[in-house]
């Protein structure tokens, strides 16, 4: 089983507010959820993030792949 560490959207038209999780590739946008990872709200201010940098080191060392917005939080966040 292949697994992606992405965005799962939540919130309203126009207000969006997105979940960092793992789940299987095979998985749709908003499918079932191995784990939870944070969260990101991209219409707050600076701090619009807070991810769980342990957790997404444990499944990179499991061999998942991470989608270039999840790269940039995971940057922005401290980590190369």
């Amino acid at each position: 089983m292949a697994v992606a560490i992405r965005l799962k959207r939540f919130g309203a038209k126009n207000k969006p507010y997105f979940r960092v999780v793992a789940v299987d590739m095979k998985c749709k946008r908003d499918g079932k959820v191995l784990e939870y990872l944070g969260n990101y709200n991209p219409k707050q201010g600076k701090a619009n993030f807070n991810i769980s940098l342990e957790k997404i080191d444990a499944w990179l060392g499991k061999g998942a792949n991470m989608s270039e917005t999840v790269k940039s939080l995971y940057r922005r966040a401290g980590k190369r």
